[in-house]
C-alpha cells in the first residue's frame, strides 16, 4: 500500500496528507498556490492599535453627559438661545393686552390724522369745486398758519368760459356802394377745423386765441394799448383778423374792421347748486382802416373760411 500512494499521489499532497512527518520537522508549509490560514483574531492586533481605546479626531476628554443632565458651559455658549415656551415675543406682541390695544389704537388714530391732512392739502391746491365752496372756511382752519402751501395743483384759475372772437367788416363794392356785413365768427372756423381732426395745426388752436389773450391784456378797459406791448398786439390782432377774412370779400374790398369777443360762461352741472349767469359778455374794439401793413402775404386771395353769425 505504502508503494502504492507513493506512486500516485503527488509528492505535495503526500506531505499535506502526512502532517505527523517530514511537515513537523521543518514547520508547517504551504503548497504552492493554497491560500495562507488566516490568522486567530486573539493573537493579531492591528498596527498602532494599543490597550487604549482611540478618542475621535476633535472630541475631548471630558464625558458625555448623562442623559437629562445639563448641557456644560461651552455647550451654553455656543448653541442658539431659543425662546422658552410661552415667553413674550418681540414688538408689540410681547406686550400685554391692554397696551397691545393702545398701540394698536394710537397707530388707528396716526393713520386717520394723516388721511385728513392729506385730502385737507389736496382741496387747499386743487381748483375751486362743490366741496371748497361749501367747506373751504374748515380746509383753511386746518391749513393756516402751520400748513400752508405756496403752489397750486392746476391753474389758480381754470378756465370755465367760452371766449369768441368775431369780426366783421366794411366793404366798398364796385359800384362804389359800401356794405357791412354780418358779425362772423373766427373762432367757429378755428373750432371746425380741429374737432374731428386727431392732428390739428399749431394756428388752428393757439393763434386767434394767444393774439386776442396778448391784445386784451396789453390794452385798457376802454381798448386804450399800454405802451409799446399794446401797439404791437394791435398789429398782431389786425393781421391775424385779416389772413382770415381776406382783403377781397363778398365780390368788394375790405376797407374797415371792426373786432369784438363774446364771453359766455360755463352752464353749473346739474348736480351743483352753483348760480352761473351765462348771460355773454361783449367787448368791442372800435373799427380801424385797413393800410398795407393789415395785410399780411396771401391774405388778398384768401378766402373766407367761417360762416357769417347775424
Amino acid at each position: 500500500m505504502d508503494s502504492y500512494d507513493e506512486k500516485d499521489v503527488p509528492d505535495g499532497e503526500e506531505q499535506a496528507r502526512r502532517p505527523g512527518s517530514d511537515a513537523a520537522d521543518s514547520g508547517p508549509q504551504t503548497a504552492p498556490g493554497a491560500a495562507a490560514p488566516a490568522p486567530n483574531s486573539e493573537d493579531v492586533t492591528p498596527p498602532g492599535a494599543s490597550d487604549t481605546p482611540a478618542s475621535a479626531p476633535g472630541a475631548s476628554d471630558e464625558p458625555a453627559p448623562a442623559p437629562g443632565a445639563p448641557a456644560p458651559a461651552s455647550a451654553a455658549l455656543t448653541a442658539p438661545e431659543a425662546a422658552a415656551p410661552g415667553s413674550p415675543g418681540p414688538g408689540i406682541a410681547g406686550l400685554s393686552l391692554p397696551y397691545q390695544v393702545a398701540g394698536a389704537l394710537a397707530l388707528a388714530v396716526v393713520a386717520v390724522v394723516g388721511v385728513v391732512h392729506i385730502a385737507m392739502v389736496f382741496l387747499h391746491v386743487a381748483p375751486s369745486n362743490t366741496v371748497t365752496k361749501q367747506h373751504g372756511k374748515v380746509v383753511d382752519d386746518w391749513i393756516y398758519p402751520e400748513f400752508e402751501q405756496n403752489w397750486k395743483l392746476f391753474a389758480p384759475n381754470p378756465l370755465q368760459q367760452n371766449i369768441a372772437v368775431q369780426a366783421r367788416a366794411e366793404i366798398r363794392m364796385a359800384d362804389g356802394n359800401r356794405r357791412t356785413t354780418g358779425w362772423i365768427d373766427l373762432s367757429a372756423g378755428d373750432g371746425s377745423g380741429i374737432r374731428g381732426n386727431p392732428l390739428p395745426s399749431h394756428t388752428q388752436q393757439n393763434e386767434l386765441r394767444r393774439g386776442w389773450e396778448f391784445f386784451i391784456n396789453s390794452h385798457t378797459d376802454d381798448n386804450k394799448p399800454n405802451g409799446l406791448r399794446g401797439e404791437l398786439s394791435d398789429r398782431y390782432i389786425h393781421r391775424i383778423v385779416m389772413l382770415r377774412l381776406g382783403a377781397q370779400r363778398d365780390g368788394g374790398t375790405v376797407e374797415r374792421v371792426q373786432v369784438r369777443s363774446v364771453t359766455t360762461s360755463v352752464k353749473a352741472p346739474r348736480w351743483s347748486d352753483e348760480k352761473i349767469d351765462t348771460r355773454p359778455y361783449y367787448r368791442v374794439v372800435p373799427w380801424w382802416t385797413v393800410t398795407p401793413a393789415d395785410l399780411p402775404a396771401g391774405a388778398g386771395s384768401a378766402e373766407a373760411r367761417t360762416e357769417a353769425v347775424r
